[in-house]
């Protein structure tokens, strides 16, 4: 089982510098070209072994999964000759971590439990739209506003709202966002970055293999490995309600929890976005079984 979970590790490593690789242009790193046709995307093997200073022979087994035990010195190299920003950076270091351990079982989905003082906040932070979220994206708490921001979400059955889930399926996430390309991307990355720590984790593989068997778009950002999400500080939606909203985001992670973060959308108090969302909080749907005397943050337990 062992030395099977190795591999599996090893490969992940593989897979990323593969990637990686691929999406480098000779250009890119100072290399010259020279005239023909070249056949392999982005840098050769061969290129890169000499920019980072290692055998191809070694490159090789990394990048089939074979070697799984590289030197801080050989990420560090790798690094550098592939221009990885810090975060692509410390995503190789974690999955060179993790081939190392030789784990031999996959981790157990974390708790989607959230704490009541958490609901408490989110009813706080009304009309401002705001939401618990899970590290693989399934919306486990909110407000009015936070669900009804995702025009469409309620109409799913509790356990299946996730927000890469509705970037990617649900009909209404194109026209709530005119940038829904940039989302999708930003969301992607996220989601690799997460799954490249705990690839064989039940909550990610569940939602990846989901999502690559439905939907074409999520399947080609998936193959491209980009770990690096730039998430714009504020985002436009088209609601169907409300109108057009450019809100300022906020993520945050909650200390002492199994990787959920809280996210919260803002506008400027007297403005017309602000009392697009006083709208919003006022009109959005309440549960039909919530008691009188529950708080109004909903919450979603497995």
């Amino acid at each position: 089982m062992a030395s099977q979970s190795a591999h599996s590790e090893g490969a992940e490593l593989g897979r990323y510098l593969r990637a990686r690789r691929t999406q480098t242009s000779p250009e890119h790193v100072g290399l010259t070209v020279g005239a023909g046709v070249r056949r392999t995307p982005g840098l050769r093997r061969e290129e890169l072994a000499t920019l980072a200073g290692i055998s191809i022979d070694y490159y090789v087994r990394l990048e089939r999964g074979k070697e799984t035990r590289p030197s801080p010195a050989v990420l560090d190299s790798l690094a550098r000759a592939l221009n990885m920003d810090d975060q692509e950076h410390q995503h190789l270091r974690e999955l060179a971590a993790r081939a190392a351990r030789y784990v031999s079982e996959p981790p157990p989905a974390p708790s989607r439990t959230v704490r009541p003082h958490l609901k408490l906040l989110l009813e706080s932070l009304r009309p401002n739209p705001a939401y618990v979220i899970s590290r693989s994206m399934d919306m486990l708490a909110w407000n009015p506003g936070g669900l009804a921001l995702y025009a469409g979400l309620d109409d799913w059955p509790v356990k299946h709202r996730n927000l890469a889930r509705y970037l990617f399926l649900h009909p209404a996430a194109r026209d709530l966002f005119p940038d829904w390309d940039r989302q999708i991307t930003a969301c992607v990355a996220r989601l690799r970055a997460v799954a490249g720590t705990a690839p064989d984790a039940p909550d990610l593989t569940n939602l990846v293999g989901e999502l690559l068997l439905k939907s074409p778009d999520f399947a080609g950002l998936w193959e491209r490995y980009e770990v690096t999400g730039r998430k714009p500080a504020q985002k436009i939606f088209q609601h169907p309600q409300v109108g057009t909203l450019t809100l300022t985001s906020q993520s945050l992670h909650v200390e002492g929890t199994p990787g959920q973060r809280i996210g919260v959308y803002t506008a400027e108090p007297g403005t017309p976005d602000h009392d697009a969302l006083l709208l919003l909080d006022m009109t959005a749907p309440r549960p039909a079984e919530r008691p009188a005397s529950a708080p109004r943050a909903t919450d979603q337990r497995s």
